[in-house]
């Protein structure tokens, strides 16, 4: 298996300033590489600067606003490792003036959601109990395991949902708070087990969890990852049969990337996808990294690239 993990998140702004501002302003992330000289691409992500917490901003002014839809990404998620930081991320982004919708149980972690500029939907996550907390660690991702009817009761009850906060207001974007890996990518198909046969089959994730969305428990929800599935490797799937397909634009994700450790395993992933039956391109050098498009069963472009980071300070 040589997928390593999540790359980067490529974004479709309409306004590629004020998204700048959000990202780096509000939500505290770094300019990894500004390619708006010579397009309109901009790089933010942790510290660091390497794959994981990697988003790719690009600009369409003027493009018809996104919707989501089978096809599309539903959301992605940003790591922060407590709930006491949960809870200051809540008041920071509120205090911003940010609507903000949590935090909720996920069973296996808490979360809190918001919205970018353009409406792009962004979920913080703790590390939690994780995929082990119902089922050992051999098992997980063989049964499904239905959402127990505490939590959704629990997640239902709004008010105290809304009233739960940080009791103080947060000065900045210091230490723990800041975000160094994504927790998760969530896309939206319309066959849950034509994901199962790309994401576990031809791509070799693990398949860490079968359960049901949360918020519309008569749908499935599986998760794949690396390993044990740790925060930075798992992608989700939520499966809506008969939905309507993604419309691209501002507010919607044009693809998400994974990472593999070098050139040899990126030619072995094509390599196994094409043998699938999967579309590949070609390998191309983007001046950042080398890589390939693949595209899911419900059509959502998927990266494959080589390397930790971009560039060549952050190769691998």
């Amino acid at each position: 298996m040589s997928i390593t993990g999540i790359h980067h998140v490529a974004l479709v702004s309409s306004d590629l300033q004020r998204s700048r501002d959000y990202y780096t302003g509000v939500l505290g992330l770094r300019v990894v590489a500004d390619e708006t000289g010579a397009g309109n691409n901009l790089w933010v992500g942790g510290e660091a600067g390497g794959m994981g917490c990697l988003l790719s901003i690009e600009e369409r002014p003027g493009a018809e606003p996104g919707r989501e839809g089978v096809g599309g990404t539903h959301h992605f998620a940003l790591l922060v490792e407590t709930r006491d930081g949960l809870l200051q991320w809540k008041r920071w982004l509120t205090d911003h003036g940010v609507a903000v919708n949590g935090p909720l149980d996920r069973h296996y972690f808490e979360s809190i959601y918001h919205r970018d500029p353009d409406g792009q939907v962004i979920e913080i996550a703790t590390r939690g109990a994780g995929w082990t907390r119902d089922e050992a660690p051999d098992a997980v991702g063989t049964e499904h395991r239905p959402p127990p009817e505490a939590m959704l009761k629990g997640n239902a009850e709004r008010e105290r949902i809304r009233a739960e906060t940080w009791p103080e207001p947060v000065a900045a974007i210091t230490g723990d708070l800041r975000f160094h890996i994504m927790h998760h990518v969530t896309v939206i198909g319309d066959d849950i087990e034509r994901t199962h046969a790309f994401v576990h089959g031809a791509l070799g994730l693990r398949r860490v969890k079968r359960t049901s969305n949360f918020d519309m428990p008569d749908s499935y929800h599986w998760y794949w990852g690396v390993g044990d599935g740790r925060p930075g490797t798992v992608v989700t799937y939520f499966e809506r049969r008969g939905a309507a397909p993604v419309r691209p634009g501002p507010g919607q994700v044009d693809h998400y990337a994974l990472s593999v450790p070098d050139g040899a395993a990126l030619e072995e992933v094509r390599g196994r996808l094409a043998a699938a039956g999967y579309e590949t391109g070609e390998i191309e050098d983007s001046g950042l990294f080398l890589g390939f498009l693949t595209r899911d069963p419900h059509g959502h472009p998927v990266e494959i690239v080589a390397g930790a980071g971009i560039g060549p300070e952050y190769a691998a």
